[in-house]
């Protein structure tokens, strides 16, 4: 890249599922599901620019725990891409990778979507319909703008979250990997019943008692495979509201205002310095 040819940019935020109801289980393996996406503001960060080729560099705090292999999601993205509009899948990227990995907070996915957004703008191209989805059942959610969403289907049935009120979340995960496949292999039922429609949250004291009603079907099956995320749930307690994301391991306490959360994660800081411990705002729509 010359002076000429800035740098593309792209952040990679976190998805939580504010609930997850597991509502069955297709005919080709794939889980139905319903439930609330938001995207808080901690992100991963993919810059890219023309190349001879295609090669990607890894770095950020959990960057060590990735490679740049066939498998890695920024290239499968990269090479779909390309593929879809017949041309060579030429760009030089970078992954800062700031968000755990195998953390139910669909890292791997938004680092996709990411690639997509940009490489879209570098070679000029369309993003065809369906690829998000052939690249897994979350990229879709992350490829838009990161507004809250209600998922269905296996996560491609996207439609407008309810108005919201701003909040904080505190993230937490205690630095143990969960494999997805292993957590929905562990469900014991999947046949559960989907949660009402979300109605208007005009307010905090709306949000968490509506999604205090609301369950994460994977966390039984997560907690049973990994008893550090009962641990991590134990220590957000006294939050107004508390979960699992995803398939586990990372969990959130929710907060009206930031000082809260700024005062439950420095305590948690201090009992546990091991874990990973963010604050982030969640808001209704993306920022400006």
């Amino acid at each position: 890249m010359t002076a000429a040819e800035p740098a593309l940019r792209e952040a990679a935020p976190a998805k939580v599922n504010l609930y997850l109801h597991l509502c069955g289980r297709r005919a080709d393996g794939y889980h139905l599901l319903d439930s609330l996406a938001v995207f808080p503001a901690i992100a991963d960060r993919l810059t890219g620019g023309p190349g001879q080729g295609l090669s990607l560099q890894i770095g950020g705090p959990f960057g060590d725990g990735l490679a740049a292999d066939p498998g890695n999601l920024v290239l499968r993205a990269a090479r779909a891409l390309a593929g879809a509009h017949g041309r060579a899948p030429d760009a030089a990227l970078r992954l800062d990778k700031h968000l755990p990995l195998a953390s139910g907070i669909g890292g791997g996915s938004s680092d996709a979507a990411a690639a997509l957004r940009l490489l879209s703008r570098l070679w000029g191209v369309a993003i065809p319909e369906g690829l998000a989805l052939s690249l897994g059942a979350d990229v879709p959610v992350c490829l838009g703008a990161p507004r809250p969403r209600c998922m269905a289907g296996i996560g491609e049935r996207l439609a407008p979250a309810p108005a919201m009120p701003e909040f904080w979340m505190v993230l937490v995960n205690p630095g143990v990997a969960v494999a997805t496949g292993a957590v929905f292999a562990a469900v014991e039922r999947r046949e559960n019943p989907p949660g009402p429609k979300p109605p208007p949250l005009p307010d905090f004291a709306a949000l968490t008692g509506w999604l205090a009603r609301q369950r994460n079907d994977l966390q039984p099956a997560a907690v049973s495979i990994c008893p550090a995320i009962a641990e991590v749930l134990t220590a957000l307690e006294g939050a107004p509201l508390t979960r699992m994301s995803g398939s586990g391991a990372t969990c959130f306490a929710l907060h009206e205002g930031e000082w809260g959360a700024l005062a439950q994660a420095a305590r948690l800081r201090l009992s546990r310095p091991g874990w990973w411990i963010v604050v982030a705002p969640v808001e209704p729509m993306p920022r400006p």
